[in-house]
């Protein structure tokens, strides 16, 4: 993830805590069906480069996914991400970590078959730079794909998460979580790929129910593994545990007692850079 003030701190129990609460919720259904995406798309082995790998999520389903003899380099501006990503994965057949800001990729131009980026265009504080950056480091008639999250109304677990979250702070609530969500526009979307040179874009929404058997999971989930704790913390006005117990309760009441399936929704972008 590129630097801005706030996801620059996915440091110290985060990326743990990510993982743990919200990899299973969120991430592994999408890595898997962005995997399969890439691969049809991709279709033999080359030189891959991941942007914002996280914890290794999607890292690990495009190892899986893609032709054998294919390289991925995984790369993230976060070392706790890296390295807590590098720890759950393993040793991935032609995979390599490598820390890197997205806005300033250290690899030559047109050095890369593929460019992909899982939920990381959300948190880039240049998006213009960001996507020139990725068109940079493909080579011509390569692949781009992206993703980002739908809006709020589209992903209400989370609508209904950060209003409990800013309803224990009358003024200057925690705002992160509407970062993640914040790029629902496909038009906007399209317009970005378009201006950084990419052709071919095309747009795909996907939906999935996921199973909580506890809505204590996801209000963890979304109020400690992110930098909404950080922001909880340095308000210092309400215990954590309070509002995780609090958005569990609003959880219940919108979507009823678990064990219950939970709706979230993205949009996949997949586009190429000109052949010439």
């Amino acid at each position: 993830m590129a630097a801005t003030s706030t996801n620059v701190s996915f440091t110290g129990s985060i990326p743990e805590v990510y993982d743990t609460y919200l990899g299973p919720l969120l991430f592994e259904f999408s890595a898997a069906d962005f995997a399969r995406r890439v691969a049809a798309a991709f279709g033999r082995p080359g030189k891959v480069l991941e942007v914002a790998c996280g914890t290794g999520i999607s890292t690990r389903h495009l190892a899986n996914a893609l032709p054998d003899g294919t390289e991925i380099v995984a790369t993230d501006l976060n070392e706790a991400m890296l390295d807590h990503a590098a720890k759950v994965n393993g040793d991935l057949p032609g995979v390599t970590y490598s820390q890197a800001d997205a806005l300033d990729l250290p690899f030559e131009d047109e050095s890369f078959d593929a460019v992909v980026c899982q939920f990381g265009v959300m948190f880039f504080p240049d998006k213009a730079i960001g996507m020139g950056e990725m068109a940079r480091a493909l080579k011509p008639a390569g692949v781009l794909a992206t993703n980002v999250w739908d809006s709020f109304d589209k992903n209400p677990v989370v609508r209904v998460i950060d209003n409990v979250v800013k309803s224990f702070f009358k003024t200057d609530p925690p705002r992160f979580l509407e970062v993640p969500f914040s790029l629902s526009d496909v038009s906007e979307g399209r317009r970005m790929l378009s201006d950084a040179g990419f052709e071919g874009i095309d747009v795909a929404y996907v939906s999935e129910l996921v199973e909580t058997a506890d809505h204590a999971l996801p209000a963890r989930g979304f109020i400690t593994g992110n930098p909404t704790i950080l922001e909880i913390e340095r308000r210092a006005k309400v215990g954590v545990e309070e509002i995780v117990a609090a958005a569990a309760a609003a959880l219940h009441s919108e979507f009823g007692p678990a064990p219950v399936k939970l709706p979230f929704q993205e949009i996949v972008y997949l586009a190429r850079k000109p052949s010439a």
